[in-house]
């Protein structure tokens, strides 16, 4: 673990308020703070929008969940929110941060009735993940399973496939699964913002230090197929709020779409 390099997971976990993250992270999350002043906004409703996704299908029935790109421990994990609609729910955990590695002890208390495993592996080889023991004894892939891909895709670059990514993994689930996916976006960014975005890429030397803004079709795109749940994609911010009524920030503020749909195949 190269403490010396930022790292996506340790730099979200900073923006989240957390403690697990050195000082290259939060000098990263300086730099994007100067091109996305309301970044750590964006984190927290993303935070927030996974809880309300995971509560909203676990009272549908959803009881199995494979979140991948997790990120560190932070409040309202997936089975924490899971199994507190149903104790016997069941979470695999997977990410690619050795970091998150050594926090996965913290990951994986759930309730006695449940069962919860973490996965060293990336989303940019499905099938180690599908085909990986932790996943076999963890979750039964007869039976519908949520798939998650919170604040993740927009580190999969187009030469990555994204969309054949996705695919691949919700072929391999029955119908009766569900998507749900969040990405950072263009839509609201100003012209002079996104052409600063658009220039640290082209400077940025690692692969793990760019990103894929992706526009409302394109995000929609991961759902082509899919039956979308109200109100479809849309700020994360917007996505069911727990409180209509309450101020909420604005799309421009979060600049982060999501959505979630079922497979009725």
């Amino acid at each position: 673990m190269d403490t010396s390099q930022p790292h996506p997971a340790r730099r979200y976990n900073y923006w989240l308020g957390g403690k697990d993250h050195f000082q290259a992270d939060r000098d990263s999350a300086a730099m994007i703070e100067q091109m996305m002043p309301t970044v750590s906004v964006a984190a927290k409703e993303g935070r927030k929008f996974h809880g309300r996704a995971v509560k909203h299908l676990a009272e549908a029935g959803v009881r199995q969940f494979l979140d991948i790109g997790t990120g560190l421990p932070a409040p309202n994990n997936t089975h924490e929110v899971a199994q507190g609609v149903d104790p016997t729910a069941r979470v695999v955990y997977v990410d690619n941060d050795p970091l998150v590695l050594v926090h996965a002890r913290a990951l994986l208390r759930g309730t006695p009735q449940g069962r919860t495993a973490y996965l060293d592996a990336d989303l940019r080889r499905p099938d180690t993940i599908l085909r990986s023991p932790e996943v076999f004894a963890t979750l039964d892939l007869d039976e519908p399973v949520a798939l998650l891909l919170v604040a993740v895709m927009h580190f999969i670059l187009d030469d990555d496939g994204p969309y054949e990514l996705v695919r691949h993994l919700l072929d391999a689930l029955p119908a009766g699964s569900c998507l749900v996916v969040s990405n950072a976006t263009t839509d609201f960014m100003p012209p002079e913002q996104l052409a600063i975005v658009e220039a640290a890429n082209a400077r940025a030397e690692r692969r793990e230090d760019r990103v894929r803004l992706r526009s409302q079709a394109e995000v929609e795109r991961f759902f082509d197929g899919l039956d979308l749940v109200p109100p479809g994609v849309c700020s994360v911010a917007d996505w069911r709020p727990a409180d209509p009524q309450a101020p909420r920030p604005t799309p421009a503020e979060v600049c982060a779409l999501g959505g979630v749909a079922f497979l009725s195949r």
